[in-house]
């Protein structure tokens, strides 16, 4: 009797403990990261732009926006950053996703590390992914007439890389998205569902649309369990080619005819009026191109087309996150889901028609008609025939009020708009936080949030400890400020160090260290490092002990 006495306190016992993992697992905010592709700082309504955006304002206003978040400057760089929680070359991708044999420069995700889903599936999270991918190795066919046949979905027969890179190999459950960065919003190259290659899309088929309506498909099936769930959506809008919905490009039509200062200074006047920055350490900044006055500009009505295109982009991409929203409401899980959006990177200055096509960039639809590269701006841009990017004017507008962009590391490429929206936890409403952090801390955050541990070692493999740190105390005010020491950044030769308001910055390998009292200058319009030279000595070596320790060096 004794026996089946103590067999059943057991049996009740292990079935409370059942339940009480339940209650624990149910209780667990859902986690839902954004991330937009190439969106300057002041594109979006909440950060100063005239760009349609009521969903995304809506987060704002109900949440937290931080203004000195920064990303890593580059597409896949940043999204290896936001993945692993470490700078990019410590994740092996310092450059892009090319093997250039060197160990901060892979091209792939590298053993040394694990991903935000790998880390929250272990504390009992389901997890999904959608959208661009941009982590794994792209190695063209042999040829340029073989890659272009592939690119316009001419040969079919084969993976797009090493499928044990792709997403559902690295902690994802479900995955819908494509393995390489650029796309053809219309008929993307390199579409896989899992790790299928999607052979065909419908005719009315516009990849902004089923990026949003796979994200709220996936949450209504995570809904159905009471397990909460990790998902990372990772929209390609707006990066070029610039390609929207006749509907969309319709609203902004005359919004951008006025050009670029004109709407530099808008954004300016909206940003103060805003609360987003403060006059006397905010300038707004001189255009990058002054030589370019648009009065004289023969090409204007190109121009204002091309902005408008890039404000469609953004436009459809908040009207899904609308859907997002919806189906999470719909599910009764939005109260205890934590959003976060943010951009890859500054708004892009690249000229995709100058390169033509090869590599990621078709020359032909899959019906044969032919894309236009023309440098001549004789062919409007906006329809599925047509391969366009803003250019530096427009990219400089969306940085406002920054200098530079995409691929930089002064302000206007690595300093992204970012919204925490969490109505169970960020009580405040509508407010702003210049507390400097990065998204390394993104998985600091998520694991903190989950009650995940982060790993020592991982299917056999050491992992590197992350540098990030949690944002959970920030955004509760339970710690008011000082999360880093120091921030590093490094890309292509162009390379920043910022410790405390103080931050070095220089344009390229072979350019000379500024440096900036972003306190009272966050524009970077006075270098001082004439006027504190030990100062810059000093955070120029700090910077290369750092470069050392993260993998910067050697380099390819």
């Amino acid at each position: 009797m004794a026996f089946f006495r103590h067999a059943k306190i057991l049996c009740l016992l292990f079935i409370w403990l059942i339940y009480a993992a339940g209650v624990s697992a149910q209780n667990k905010p859902n986690i839902i990261i954004v991330m937009a592709d190439d969106l300057g700082f002041s594109d979006i309504g909440c950060y100063g732009g005239e760009i349609k955006t009521p969903n995304l304002d809506r987060l704002a206003s109900h949440g937290l926006r931080m203004t000195s978040f920064y990303n890593a400057s580059r597409c896949c760089p940043t999204r290896a950053s936001l993945l692993t929680g470490q700078y990019p070359h410590t994740a092996g991708i310092g450059n892009m996703t090319s093997d250039q044999g060197q160990p901060g420069y892979r091209g792939f995700l590298q053993p040394n590390v694990v991903t935000i889903a790998q880390v929250l599936k272990g504390a009992g999270y389901q997890t999904g992914m959608v959208g661009k991918w941009h982590v794994s190795e792209t190695e063209p066919l042999p040829t340029k007439e073989e890659q272009l046949a592939w690119l316009d979905h001419q040969i079919t027969n084969r993976d797009f890389s090493d499928t044990l890179s792709y997403p559902v190999h690295k902690g994802f459950d479900k995955y819908y998205g494509n393995i390489w960065g650029v796309v053809d919003y219309f008929d993307p190259f390199s579409l896989v569902n899992g790790t299928r290659p999607i052979q065909s899309v419908p005719k009315d088929f516009y990849y902004t649309n089923a990026i949003g309506d796979s994200t709220a498909s996936y949450i209504r099936q995570f809904a159905q369990k009471e397990v909460p769930f990790f998902m990372y959506v990772a929209f390609t809008a707006p990066h070029w080619p610039l390609q929207a919905l006749e509907s969309d490009i319709r609203k902004y039509e005359n919004t951008y005819k006025k050009g670029w200062n004109y709407i530099r200074e808008k954004r300016y006047q909206k940003m103060l009026k805003l609360g987003l920055i403060k006059p006397n350490q905010v300038k707004l900044s001189r255009f990058m191109t002054p030589e370019r006055g648009w009065e004289k500009n023969a090409d204007s009505l190109w121009d204002a087309r091309a902005m408008a295109v890039h404000a469609a982009m953004v436009d459809r991409l908040d009207q899904n996150i609308g859907k997002m929203m919806d189906a999470l409401q719909k599910s009764g899980q939005l109260d205890n889901t934590l959003i976060v959006f943010l951009s890859d990177n500054g708004a892009s200055p690249e000229q995709p028609a100058k390169f033509g096509p090869g590599f990621d960039r078709s020359g032909t639809t899959r019906d044969s008609r032919k894309i236009s590269f023309s440098v001549n701006k004789d062919v409007m841009p906006g329809p599925q025939t047509t391969h366009f990017g803003i250019g530096p004017e427009w990219a400089n507008v969306s940085c406002t009020p920054f200098r530079y962009w995409k691929s930089k590391e002064h302000e206007g490429g690595i300093a992204t708009p970012f919204i925490a929206y969490w109505p169970n936890k960020i009580k405040a409403q509508n407010k702003i936080s210049d507390e400097p952090a990065h998204i390394i801390d993104l998985m600091s955050t998520c694991t903190d949030i989950a009650g995940a541990i982060y790993p020592e070692t991982f299917e056999g493999h050491r992992i590197t400890p992350t540098p990030g740190k949690s944002l959970l105390p920030l955004w509760t005010g339970k710690q008011k400020a000082h999360l880093h020491d120091e921030l590093f950044w490094e890309h292509n030769g162009a390379a920043a160090l910022r410790q405390g308001d103080w931050k070095i910055v220089r344009v390229d390998i072979n350019a000379p260290w500024e440096l900036y009292d972003l306190a009272k200058d966050r524009s970077e319009t006075q270098n001082l490092s004439a006027t504190y030279p030990q100062r810059m000595e000093a955070m120029k070596k700090k910077w290369e002990e750092l470069a050392n320790r993260y993998s910067v060096f050697p380099k390819p």
